[in-house]
């Protein structure tokens, strides 16, 4: 694999450093777990969710944490006072640890689990001063009467 040189990037942007952070997080080469199996989908515009297949795992069994830039999903199993002796054991009951790193303005609105799926909704909301917004475009005649009379009340005298 490819090894790339982000530092010229740090020196010429400003404010870049945290995605330039998530780039080189994403080239390391150990790769993030694939158990449990999970699914990220787009659930509106602004609205998503993360699915997680956690068979056999119990609500107090699995903890959610929001971190500055990110989400942890942790499950622990309880040790079992009876085990029983498997022929075949193809469910997986291990513990797990996993993160998401999340843009900026993604919120954790929600988790639910039902029939062995976890659903942790997010929802993506945009701050009002950095919302795309119309600019009134004004005539030249419009923008040229409000500086001619800025214009007459400075040349006017003062009289005390």
């Amino acid at each position: 694999m490819n090894q790339f040189d982000f530092a010229p990037l740090y020196r010429s942007a400003i404010g870049f450093d945290r995605l330039a952070r998530m780039l080189n997080n994403s080239m390391r080469n150990d790769s993030q777990p694939s158990y449990p199996p999970y699914n990220i989908e787009i659930a509106g515009e602004n609205a998503y969710r993360i699915t997680m297949a956690v068979a056999g795992f119990d609500r107090s069994e699995i903890e959610i944490e929001v971190e500055q830039d990110g989400l942890k999903v942790t499950g622990r199993k309880r040790p079992q006072e009876n085990q029983p002796t498997y022929l075949h054991r193809g469910i997986a009951a291990r513990d797990f640890s996993h993160r998401f790193q999340l843009a900026e303005h993604v919120r954790v609105t929600g988790a639910s689990l039902n029939n062995g799926l976890l659903d942790i909704d997010l929802v993506r909301e945009i701050p009002e001063a950095m919302k795309p917004r119309r600019i009134d475009i004004r005539d030249s005649a419009s923008i040229a009467a409000p500086q001619a009379e800025v214009l007459e009340n400075q040349a006017e005298p003062k009289v005390a």
